[in-house]
Formats: C-alpha cells, structure tokens, sequence
C-alpha cells in the first residue's frame, strides 16, 4: 500500500486486525522485509504497521535531500494520515533516531521497543580523523589538476575512501546520510519518559553495546537486555529469542 507524504510516495504494509497498534521503523538501508520474522510472531495478538523509508524498497526517492528531523515529520503524518492510536513503536538502529524525536510531537505513544539504536555521537576517532582530513586535502588538488582530468580524479577518490555501501546511494541520499549522523540526540533520548525496552547485540559493532549502557541511563523507565554472541541485527541473528523476548514484554498489552 501506498500513502503520498510531502510529495513522497510511502510504502507500508499492514497486518493484523487487532485493537493494540505496533508500528515498526526499520534501520537505514533496511526494507521492512528485515523483520518478516517478528511480525509473523506478533501479528496474531496486534495490528502491526511497517514501511520503507524515501530511497529504499518500495518507497520513491526524495527529490531532495532530507534530515532527521524530516524523517520524524514523515512518520508523524504517517502515524496521523492513518489514524493509528497510542502505538507501541519498534525502532531498530536509524529507527531510534526517529523515535527520540517522536517524543517531541503532540503524539500520544504507548511504550517504545529499542534494537541497537543509533542517535549517540562516536567518541573520538584518530584513525576516522585523519582519513577524513586526508580525503578533504587530496580533494584540495583538484584545483591544480587539468579541467579534463578533475572529475575522473574526484570519482577516484570517492572510489577509494566512501564504504561500498555509501557509494550505493543516490547523490541526494548521500546528502541524507551525512545530515543524519552528524546530528547528536542524546538530549534527546534523556526526554524520553515512556517505559521502554531496550535489546542490544553483544559484539554490535555499530552501534556499540555501550551505547545501549547509555541510552538504558538516559531513559530512565527503561530496562536494557543484552543479546549474547550478536552483532548489530540480534531480531535476525537469534529470531526465535528475540521475538519471544519481545512477546513477553508486549503481552500485558494484548487487548
């Protein structure tokens, strides 16, 4: 199914037709096809929503670029344009990006459910320092390289220095991804007062279990679980678990 929010063509998929609302928001670059898994377990007991973000799966491209709090304006008027009551939102990794916002909004939210979340500013980084310092000063050169060479020398160097996946993107996603991860939301996540879980991969090397620690001290009606010998997808890589986890956090709320 599909829903136009500010000129973009949404993808979203229902399931269920019960009474208590989950809408889940996936991770960056994830379709909502990631957590087939959990909603076959859950769609039994509630209504489950899911979509692809603007640029993935099913969803159209942005005509521009975004930032993050343009993505929390989407699913604000995605929750409204469907009339979806008093959810419970699942966020996995960039999902919680957007639900640390969501507390902003005259939007009333039941509980919240956190997979690896990102939104927690990386400490320092000495090797990520002078990579990228080394990649603005060789871009420098351009200005003395031949007119007829430069733009084959500035794909080089984008070549050699993005990650594959980075390179995948649209320019304007390109665009996207840089105004999102440079945004801190720590502030953020303090504001939040819903009860919430938090679940986090013991080797996530992501979004570090440390952060998990943090984000557990900042929200303070929280309850972190770490998933042992997981990484930063612990829903995919210990299915049964999780799920059954999450289950039993949200069955006092099966209506």
């Amino acid at each position: 199914m599909y829903l136009n929010i500010n000129n973009i063509n949404l993808y979203y998929e229902k399931y269920g037709t019960k009474e208590q609302t989950i809408v889940i928001l996936p991770g960056w670059g994830n379709t909502r096809k990631t957590f087939d898994y959990l909603i076959n377990y859950l769609k039994d007991y509630f209504t489950i929503y899911i979509l692809d973000y603007p640029g993935f799966g099913n969803s159209t491209l942005p005509n521009k670029s975004l930032t993050i709090y343009d993505y929390a304006d989407l699913i604000y008027e995605f929750i409204n344009s469907l009339n979806i009551t008093n959810p419970i939102l699942i966020g996995h990794s960039f999902g919680g990006r957007i639900i640390s916002l969501l507390n902003n909004y005259d939007l009333k939210i039941k509980k919240l459910l956190l997979i690896d979340i990102a939104g927690i500013k990386p400490k320092f980084n000495l090797k990520l320092f002078f990579k990228t310092k080394l990649y603005k000063l060789l871009k420098l050169c351009k200005l003395i390289i031949p007119k007829p060479y430069k733009h084959k020398y500035l794909n080089y160097l984008f070549s050699r220095f993005a990650s594959s996946d980075y390179k995948e993107l649209a320019k304007n996603m390109q665009e996207t991804f840089q105004n999102i991860v440079k945004v801190d939301l720590t502030k953020e996540f303090s504001k939040i007062k819903l009860e919430t879980l938090i679940i986090w991969g013991e080797y996530d090397n992501i979004t570090p279990y440390k952060d998990g620690i943090k984000i557990n001290k900042l929200i303070k009606n929280s309850v972190l679980i770490k998933i042992d010998n997981t990484y930063h997808f612990p829903y995919l890589e210990k299915k049964y678990l999780v799920s059954r986890i999450i289950f039993e956090y949200l069955k006092k709320d099966i209506i």
